[in-house]
């Protein structure tokens, strides 16, 4: 089947690019049984991915059985997931068949999988490895034959670096990850999904369906809409119920969208999403600018101040013998230039070359300033990468990357 063909058949509405990714690697990947990750905000439609996946593989005629794994008690889900048997835990009067005893030969779709406690990641890893699980309260192995697709709106490596979600889940549930865009990011689509909603509604509740001015319709494609299609498809719903007038302006559209006047600032985005290596990065390199742009500075005061000045390696009479001496009028810069400079330590004078100094720490790029700052913290700490990451306010795991990324190890 074509693309445009699934999304008539699963009643999906846009023609955005990213859109069209998402629907074509869910159709590559259903005749397969390998694990999928759905990602993207809430409210972007991420349970249409695991319908078509089911609906266009051998399992099809097999259960979909849908969980919602943030909505389970952490007490209960493990009962939930795999079944108990009887005697199990207070109340559990008989044997209880499981989520995945149930999909036996289907589709299992865990939405907000990475709600998931850590105990239940342990059995849920079992099962993608070797297909068995065990009831709560029993000892027996139990085998099962289900493909598992998961959907999440947090950040999973942000949840790996706080130690909340499993490396290895993660890399076993995620064999193919389809993203998701946001509402915002499918201008184009605004419109032609709150037609659809107002026809949908039309026929449910009998009445004409609701039209936009043009003006209107700027509004609603300039809206950043943080609740993604849920919120359109409300706010759709409650158009087509409260006003009698089917001709919606723009004034009747802002009082049902009341943080319009604040639509120039960025919606709330679900924890870090996939932008949190992004700033990670561009911290690092920030703070290195900033390092070397006030040595820089420093040294460049302290030069103009000693003009014509040269050094003098230290006597033996010098209560430290580590620092060079300066010989100069201005008594507060030996300091300042002993901090900022490698001073020669021989008996020869030698004049500060303020070109040569700067220029060539000038010339770095910034992928050369992140190495240059990683090696130096990592040979100040002796290679100790816990230490090293924390004075560099990055996660070791991201250290670790890094450090493989060019070559440190």
């Amino acid at each position: 089947m074509t693309v445009q063909e699934v999304k008539q058949r699963f009643g999906i509405i846009g023609t955005q690019s990213a859109l069209d990714r998402a629907v074509f690697k869910a159709v590559q990947v259903a005749a397969t049984d390998i694990s999928v990750l759905v990602t993207g905000e809430s409210g972007v439609g991420k349970e249409n991915i695991p319908k078509i996946i089911h609906h266009l593989s051998h399992r099809k005629h097999a259960p979909l059985v849908a969980v919602n794994c943030g909505a389970i008690p952490e007490g209960t889900i493990d009962s939930e997931l795999f079944g108990h048997e009887k005697g199990a835990f207070t109340g559990a009067a008989g044997a209880r068949k499981g989520y995945f005893e149930e999909a036996d030969g289907g589709t299992i779709f865990l939405d907000e999988v990475g709600e998931l406690p850590l105990g239940t990641q342990v059995r849920l890893l079992r099962v993608l490895e070797t297909g068995e699980f065990i009831k709560v309260g029993s000892s027996k192995a139990q085998k099962v034959n289900v493909r598992v697709v998961g959907a999440t709106n947090v950040d999973m490596l942000e949840k790996i670096d706080k130690g909340q979600f499993r490396e290895d889940l993660y890399y076993r549930l995620n064999t193919v990850e389809i993203s998701l865009p946001p509402l915002r990011e499918r201008k184009g689509d605004i419109h032609l999904l709150f037609r659809k909603f107002a026809q949908d509604f039309s026929q449910k509740y009998r009445v004409p369906a609701v039209r936009l001015s043009e003006e209107a319709v700027r509004i609603l494609e300039t809206y950043r809409w943080p609740g993604n299609i849920r919120q359109l498809r409300n706010l759709v719903e409650q158009l087509c119920v409260v006003e009698s007038d089917r001709e919606i302006n723009a004034e009747v559209l802002r009082q049902y969208i009341p943080e319009i006047d604040r639509r120039s600032v960025p919606a709330r985005r679900d924890d870090a999403l996939s932008q949190s290596e992004f700033h990670t990065e561009r911290e690092i390199l920030y703070k290195v600018l900033f390092d070397m742009r006030n040595d820089l500075n420093n040294l460049k005061q302290v030069v103009s101040g000693l003009a014509g000045a040269s050094f003098q390696a230290p006597s033996a009479s010098n209560q430290d013998s580590s620092l060079p001496v300066l010989r100069t009028n201005e008594s507060s810069a030996a300091p300042e230039v002993s901090r900022y400079m490698d001073l020669p330590q021989d008996d020869e004078e030698e004049t500060l070359d303020v070109d040569s100094a700067v220029e060539p720490n000038e010339r770095l790029s910034l992928l050369d300033l992140e190495l240059e700052t990683i090696r130096r913290v990592l040979e100040r700490h002796h290679g100790r990468r816990k230490i090293a990451a924390s004075e560099l306010g990055i996660s070791e795991r991201t250290l670790y990357r890094k450090i493989k990324q060019f070559g440190l190890e």
